[in-house]
């Protein structure tokens, strides 16, 4: 796969196999309440693709697979390096267990401890830094490129990459598949969007198979990178983004993801963190799910009444993931 080009469709594809042997399709769970809560015609349904339901209770591993059955022979008997806020460090955990690499991840040190313990489950070293200071002191990165050169290791970006692209691609193509057993057509998706690894992947999926599909971006009030890179029509980069969505807070889109967003698409909506709160409350009293923020960031979008989703086909939430310590999720949704 060319790093230097933009990902296809081709590429999503060309890892279906490779990342489905490692982990089954989460699976898409049909809502009656959302339906119900959106007014939406009899023929109509809403879907809710919840990633939850992988090993890492997280889309990341999808990406982290497709990046490492790439990249194996090329790595060989080197470690990896990566910076994470948790789902993508288990993610490449778990990569790097079933191919036999030593995983070398940098996370906050304020990341949820599930997170931390997840990484470390699947045999991964785990090393801090102060997220709070990491816009002045760009910690994060100067970790992780120490790492690639003391250990002479191999760096994974978490979403600024082709391969990690077209690995949550698969993602969409299970959508896609499920969906055309079922001769189900498609108005909306709508998904979190942050570094853009996750909506890229299943913006090529869609755009594909489902041109006519309006794909919705979903980010924090005060995380709105993209919202701001869709209006000025390139890479916005925020200083410091802030939301209780710990997942959704880099600085900018990826530069191999910045294309394929721009391109597939449609608008991009932000929500507030109470809104994200009601969203988490809302998805465990109606469904019986404990979301992280994150995952439920696109259930809030629905949610809040402020979007349209006029149509005549069905609509699919991505639910991202379910990675939060217990007592901060009951005190989110109390």
């Amino acid at each position: 796969m060319d790093s230097d080009k933009i990902a296809t469709i081709a590429d999503v594809r060309g890892l279906e196999a490779r990342v489905h042997r490692f982990v089954s399709p989460p699976p898409l769970i049909r809502s009656y309440a959302l339906e119900k809560k959106l007014k939406i015609s009899a023929s109509r349904r809403v879907w809710l693709k919840d990633y939850g339901w992988t090993p890492t209770g997280s889309f990341k591993v999808m990406g982290a697979l497709g990046w490492m059955s790439t990249y194996d022979a090329v790595i060989g008997q080197r470690p990896v390096a990566a910076c994470s806020s948790g789902n993508f460090a288990s993610g490449l955990a778990f990569a790097s267990q079933k191919f036999g690499k030593r995983a070398i991840i940098v996370m906050p040190d304020s990341a949820p401890r599930i997170k931390f313990d997840l990484t470390r489950s699947f045999g991964a070293e785990v090393r801090t830094y102060d997220i709070s200071r990491d816009h002045l002191t760009g910690e994060r990165e100067r970790m992780t490129r120490q790492i690639a050169e003391e250990e002479n290791a191999v760096q994974a970006s978490p979403y600024d990459n082709n391969a990690v692209i077209a690995g949550n691609g698969v993602g969409g193509l299970e959508i896609v598949s499920s969906l055309t057993a079922m001769n189900r057509g498609l108005s909306h998706v709508v998904c979190p969007v942050s570094g853009g690894g996750l909506l890229s992947g299943i913006g090529l999926a869609i755009e594909d198979a489902f041109p006519n599909a309006r794909i919705l971006a979903v980010e924090p009030e005060h995380a709105n990178d993209f919202q701001q890179s869709l209006t000025a029509g390139h890479r916005v980069s925020l200083e410091k983004p802030e939301s209780i969505c710990d997942g959704l807070l880099s600085y900018e889109v990826g530069e191999h993801n910045w294309p394929i967003l721009q391109r597939c698409v449609s608008a991009c909506e932000t929500v507030s963190d109470s809104q994200v709160r009601s969203a988490m409350a809302w998805i465990y009293q109606h469904h019986g799910l404990r979301t992280e923020p994150s995952g439920a960031i696109a259930i809030a979008t629905l949610l809040a009444g402020r979007v349209s989703f006029d149509g005549d086909g069905d609509i699919v939430a991505i639910i991202s993931g379910r990675n939060i310590d217990e007592a901060v999720f009951g005190d989110f949704i109390r």
